[in-house]
């Protein structure tokens, strides 16, 4: 029947199919063929499922594609024998940590009782220099960590950009890159850090910006800034205690330089011998160290100075590539009087342009050296580079090479040179130069580690005047502009409705982090200093700051500790900025070395 067959149909679909061999008719008899043997499985791969009928088809289509393929379709290695990478966290933390490990070798030199630092050279015969001068530190340290360098780099542009401030913007690098690494261990994406930072970073410049003080009208007042700037400024340096000396040593010199940051016209000459008290300022005359010529004048009045650079080293005829054959030796003797003809002849094109003084970059031989003796020229030989381009601008001359258009050469003047002994040696001293904005600063000292260390010193003081004569604003010192800012982030966070005002007091607690080192490297108890100082900034008196010489609290404009704002303005803003370019990172590729041939 219909319902019958219906029902058959629906069980034979649902009845599993048999794996067993067909029957077939063998004879008048049914009989069941033996199965065939079932080949052994091989073991499952790492990867693959034991049994592949139970994968989704998709997933056994791409086993089967794998299998067919072979190796090829395994993990691919981008990079060269030898090249690593690091992603992720470990990439984020290697950062951190690296640069951490700058922060913390120069932060015991921070503040004006910090320590100094010996670096001892094994590639220039082991020579040894002392300092505590952080672009000095970082430069002599060979580094492997790429965020490492990063802090190097921005210690380096805070030198050459304002002098100062090299260890506090790493030391500030560091302890913002400490507290971002605590918020990223409480799963706090680096981006949000990054977005905080910022907003905290624009509150902190406008309240340093507010804070500043500027007495550019006044001129006792701005000279009296400019010695404070550089009293502070000296005060953690070798030459701290004659701090007020060379203070007054280089605001002068600054001074003379009426608005210019050319620091090429203050010329600083180191000689060992006596002490670090003895050094001077020449107020109205320039340096060369070099000697004068023998023979010739060793004073002269009313000078007119030629500078050159041509050699007077030799008086051979330059015949490169050639050979000139004699046959006696009197045609020898014409050839050595076309010599000294040829010569001479030159040294009376350098006379006829009416100079008293020739000054040369290269060396000069007798002959010509005599020929000026006889002609009453005083001749300087072996003046460097760096003198002669000095000396070109001290003088206002030119710097000639060729002699055959004396009506183009612009001689340089002065009123008096002459020979004056400092300690043991001869220097040569320019009088009345017609640039009055040249000084010359002599350093001594009881040794060459000392001599070094002082100019490393009046240097990095020398820089921050320049800059500060031009913006003219100046701060209070002492850790005062760090504890400022710091209460200005805070107050700025209360208006944040989001998670970044996390990342805001982290900021905070890191400025608040700086006055703790001054104290701590001075030995005293950093907690309470700072405890103390934090609750004179809520009362109001934003000019208190650490006092280090007594180890208390004090009002930095009335102790005259002053420091320029540009220089705080350059460490927060690069300080900020390594900061948030090594939280970015999230993988390091190193590249595998060079082999080298065999």
């Amino acid at each position: 029947s219909v319902a019958g067959s219906a029902t058959l149909s629906a069980l034979l679909r649902a009845t599993p199919p048999c794996r067993s061999a067909p029957i077939r008719a063998a004879g008048p008899l049914f009989r069941r063929t033996p199965p065939r043997p079932t080949p052994p499985r091989r073991p499952a791969r790492h990867g693959e499922t034991a049994d592949p009928s139970a994968l989704p088809a998709r997933t056994r289509r791409e086993a089967c594609i794998s299998a067919m393929m072979g190796p090829s379709l395994g993990p691919v290695n981008l990079f060269g024998e030898g090249s690593q990478e690091a992603k992720g966290e470990q990439a984020r933390m290697s950062s951190i940590v690296g640069a951490l490990a700058i922060a913390d070798l120069v932060k015991t030199s921070l503040g004006p009782k910090g320590m100094d630092k010996i670096l001892q050279s094994h590639s220039r015969g082991g020579s040894v220099s002392v300092t505590n001068d952080g672009a000095t530190i970082l430069k002599s340290v060979l580094i492997d960590n790429p965020a490492a360098k990063v802090l190097i780099d921005i210690s380096k542009v805070q030198d050459d950009e304002v002098g100062d401030g090299t260890t506090s913007v790493c030391v500030l690098a560091g302890e913002l890159l400490r507290q971002a690494a605590e918020l990223i261990e409480k799963k706090m994406h680096p981006q949000v850090v990054i977005g905080g930072y910022r907003l905290a970073r624009d509150a902190a410049l406008k309240a340093l910006r507010a804070a500043a003080i500027d007495h550019s009208d006044d001129e006792a007042a701005f000279r009296q800034d400019l010695l404070n700037i550089a009293m502070t400024t000296l005060s953690s340096k070798v030459l701290s205690q004659d701090k007020e000396h060379f203070a007054a040593i280089a605001v002068d010199a600054v001074m003379k330089l009426r608005g210019s940051t050319n620091l090429d016209q203050i010329q600083i000459i180191k000689r060992i011998g006596g002490t670090l008290k003895d050094s001077y300022l020449d107020p109205d005359g320039f340096l060369l160290d070099k000697k004068i010529g023998v023979g010739c004048p060793k004073r002269m009045r009313d000078c007119k100075v030629m500078i050159a650079n041509s050699p007077m080293d030799t008086d051979k005829v330059k015949i490169y590539g050639s050979k000139v054959k004699v046959d006696s030796v009197s045609k020898v003797a014409e050839i050595e009087a076309a010599e000294k003809k040829k010569m001479l002849d030159k040294v009376d094109k350098i006379i006829a342009h009416g100079c008293n003084v020739f000054i040369n970059r290269q060396l000069i031989y007798n002959l010509p050296e005599q020929r000026f003796a006889d002609a009453g020229v005083m001749s300087i030989e072996h003046s460097d580079f760096d003198g002669t381009e000095r000396l070109a601008l001290v003088l206002d001359g030119d710097i000639v090479s060729t002699f055959d258009t004396p009506e183009r050469v612009k001689l340089g003047s002065c009123e008096l040179i002459e020979e004056v002994m400092i300690g043991e040696d001869k220097l040569v001293r320019f009088s009345g130069c017609p640039n009055s904005q040249a000084s010359s600063i002599v350093l001594r000292g009881a040794n060459t580690h000392v001599v070094d260390e002082a100019h490393r010193s009046l240097h990095d003081a020398l820089c921050v005047l320049s800059q500060t004569v031009k913006n003219t604003a100046v701060l209070p010192g002492g850790g005062a502009p760090e504890m400022l800012m710091a209460q200005a982030v805070e107050e700025e966070s209360k208006r944040v409705a989001s998670k970044h005002v996390v990342a805001m007091e982290a900021y905070a607690k890191a400025l608040r982090t700086m006055p703790m080192h001054i104290a701590d490297n001075a030995g005293y108890d950093s907690t309470e200093l700072c405890a103390g100082l934090k609750a004179k900034h809520h009362e109001g008196r934003h000019t208190w700051g650490l006092e280090m010489d007594r180890g208390g609290l004090g009002d930095m404009v009335a102790l005259g500790i002053c420091e320029s704002l540009q220089v705080k303005e350059q460490v927060l803003l690069s300080s900020s900025e390594a900061a948030e370019m090594i939280l970015r990172v999230d993988d390091i590729v190193q590249c595998a070395p060079r082999q080298r041939q065999q």
